[in-house]
């Protein structure tokens, strides 16, 4: 498709012939990084298509002029792309969330973009799928069993051995997860596990499990996520985020990140081609990618490989250029046009980003001391992405942060601890949630 022509000139606008370059962004309804990437747009000079789960029925709700698409029927998404296509052409692809991958990857090969090959993309939103070609490659894995909805409970927890565990086999953000230790916690963490999925709008999602949850053996150690981008098959680390509070469980909590991670060269190197390996062993070909691996005895575990950029507002932690001046957003943009970005480096500051825990379960009314907690040094936002009267859960239900504070600073300890007095000085206000009773 010769339909534009990139002209390297330095970080300005994109210089197109005969069109404009037009990029496709598919994300669900709520992405906090689509305003990111519309401004990435602006700046660039490209011309943005959105594809977002929604209503078909309804005449543009979101006036965005957006394709309608469902996630959860894949040859009725691309044809809906295809035919907007005709109207408006397409050059390149981005996903935004776990969901979408799949379709931007069938998006891309019907219109012979660059993108993965479905049954990657597919694999990579996928726990179970993941963990079975991680394991016949010979990367480091746990050992692994598949429960069934209609399993029995206590029949699965007789023949596991502990610590284990438990997830289903979809939802990010460690949403589901919890770590047993005997019998009786695997079969409450399944029954909950059960019940997570069970929710009206769990079911909403339309996700391709029945229910099916995975149970494997736990590893212990170091957390660390890997933010990379693909090109040609070719692996490239972005950035190595260390993830400092521990990870051991119950629930499996990110709260901080920060970046550069402090490791050792062999270190450094160990995650990065352990993580390039599994990268290779999904499939993956274009794009970003993030990553969850651990350091454990014996080496590099990788946790999950998922074929979209890091969520959230987290993404703004991320600065590229010598003077921190390009977005993630416009690295991935500039990269979808076929622009040449393996030159770009990470700004030199120290960056770290804490997403708000979540206290306790109730109705969230708001946050005070948010300008004390701007003053601190270092930290450069704090931002409250909750809505007042909101439901909020903690961990292994919880669906959404609190928040998030950013910070840059020269060293990653500088920029951890002003997350973190950031975080002493917010008091957050949540209220009993009201339980109704059946009639």
């Amino acid at each position: 498709m010769e339909r534009w022509r990139a002209e390297a000139e330095g970080p300005g606008r994109i210089e197109k012939s005969r069109a404009n370059v037009r990029i496709l962004v598919l994300s669900t309804t709520t992405g906090y990084q689509l305003r990111s990437f519309g401004d990435a747009a602006a700046a660039l000079g490209v011309e943005l298509t959105f594809a977002t789960d929604r209503c078909h029925t309804l005449d543009d709700p979101w006036q965005d002029a957006a394709v309608a698409v469902r996630f959860d029927d894949l040859n009725a998404s691309v044809d809906a792309v295809v035919a907007a296509a005709r109207e408006r052409p397409l050059d390149g692809v981005v996903a935004v969330g776990d969901r979408p991958v799949v379709v931007a990857a069938r998006v891309a090969r019907a219109l012979g973009l660059r993108g993965n090959p479905p049954d990657a993309a597919a694999a990579s939103a996928n726990k179970l799928l993941a963990r079975q070609r991680f394991a016949d490659a010979g990367l480091i894995a746990p050992w692994y069993c598949v429960v069934p909805p209609g399993a029995d409970a206590r029949e699965v927890a007789g023949r596991v051995r502990y610590p284990a565990v438990v997830k289903p086999l979809v939802l990010s953000g460690s949403r589901g997860v919890i770590r047993v230790n005997s019998p009786d916690e695997l079969t409450r963490a399944l029954s909950r596990v059960r019940a997570l999925l069970a929710r009206p709008e769990i079911l909403a999602m339309r996700l391709e499990t029945d229910g099916t949850v995975l149970v494997e053996g736990y590893m212990d150690g170091r957390e660390y996520a890997v933010e990379g981008l693909l090109t040609g098959g070719t692996f490239r680390a972005l950035a190595i985020f260390d993830k400092p509070d521990p990870l051991d469980g119950p629930f499996f909590e990110e709260t901080v990140y920060v970046t550069p991670a402090l490791l050792r060269p062999s270190q450094r190197d160990e995650i990065t081609g352990e993580v390039a390996r599994a990268v290779r062993e999904l499939g993956l070909l274009e794009g970003p990618v993030h990553v969850e691996c651990r350091l454990v005895p014996g080496g590099v575990f990788v946790i999950e490989v998922a074929a979209r950029p890091i969520g959230g507002l987290c993404s703004r932690v991320l600065r590229f250029g010598p003077s921190g001046e390009m977005s993630l957003e416009e690295l991935l943009l500039r990269h979808a046009c076929g622009r040449d970005v393996a030159c770009v480096e990470r700004e030199q500051l120290a960056a770290a980003v804490m997403m708000i825990p979540i206290p306790r379960r109730g109705i969230f009314k708001r946050v005070t001391g948010l300008d004390e907690a701007r003053e601190v040094p270092f930290v450069e936002d704090v931002r409250v992405t909750a809505k007042a009267d909101q439901l909020m859960e903690p961990l292994p239900e919880a669906g959404s942060y609190l928040g998030f504070i950013f910070a840059r600073a020269p060293r990653p300890q500088d920029a951890e601890a002003a997350v973190r007095a950031a975080h002493a000085r917010l008091t957050v206000a949540i209220e009993p949630a009201i339980q109704v009773s059946p009639a």
